[in-house]
């Protein structure tokens, strides 16, 4: 490990040294990039996470500032990659600089149209926001996925995000906002052969969420719409459930 430090660092050194050299257009910073890269690689075989990180901090600003020398989109998708390099490694040190990270990739993604790709750094912030225990940060980060994921039709990972949304939006007792994700999933999987079957469970969630409101009309209203959305659903164990808390 020792060993690999010594080589990032040299490889570092160099690329700083590259980078204050005068040089034609934009080469300097695309020698300067492989430079970044393998010092970055390096570092990781030491597992030094954070100056891994940091190099690949600077690897990105390499591929920006090349941008003349290539097509500024081709730039901008290898900063973004380089952005999630960083965040990768972050993650095993600063969840927080892995954040930073995957949000300046987001953007870059955004600036080239890579929506897909946008959209699952979303999801991985929202995660980071997770298990960092920041819920508004999760349901901020987990919509703007849903949102990006649905426009270019990924809906199985559109719903993903979905559900976890309205999971805490329920924990923050934003009981409607739960509720009507829950039925709008339902809705699509009964429109869909392979998702029909699951239905059943986003209906008792968003029951489950009409009964923590405590509106005896809304929760009468909801089981009957249920039945009209699904007129399977009253033979169900889901259903019964909800029957039993409803007069529990």
């Amino acid at each position: 490990m020792g060993d690999q430090l010594a080589r990032g660092e040299e490889f570092e050194m160099k690329a700083e040294k590259k980078l204050n050299s005068w040089s034609f257009l934009g080469s300097k910073y695309e020698d300067a990039a492989d430079l970044f890269d393998k010092a970055a690689n390096c570092f990781k075989l030491a597992k030094a996470w954070d100056r891994a990180g940091s190099t690949y901090i600077k690897l990105a600003g390499c591929h920006l500032k090349a941008s003349s020398t290539c097509l500024m989109s081709e730039s901008k998708h290898e900063a973004a990659s380089s952005n999630v390099d960083a965040a990768n490694c972050y993650k095993k040190t600063s969840p927080k600089d892995a954040i930073s990270c995957l949000e300046r990739a987001v953007n870059l993604f955004m600036e080239i149209g890579r929506l897909n790709m946008a959209a699952r750094y979303y999801k991985e912030i929202a995660e980071l926001n997770e298990s960092d225990q920041n819920i508004e940060g999760a349901i901020d980060n987990f919509e703007r996925a849903a949102e990006l994921f649905e426009s270019e039709e990924v809906t199985t990972s559109a719903n993903q995000c979905k559900q976890k949304v309205a999971q805490f939006a329920a924990q923050l007792e934003q009981y409607q906002k739960a509720i009507e994700i829950y039925e709008a999933i339902a809705k699509h999987s009964l429109n869909n052969n392979l998702l029909k079957y699951g239905a059943k469970g986003h209906l008792l969630n968003a029951g489950i969420c009409q009964l923590c409101k405590g509106d005896v009309v809304a929760i009468t209203n909801a089981l009957d719409r249920y039945q009209d959305l699904d007129p399977t659903f009253a033979g169900t164990r889901e259903y019964r459930l909800l029957k039993v808390l409803y007069f529990f």
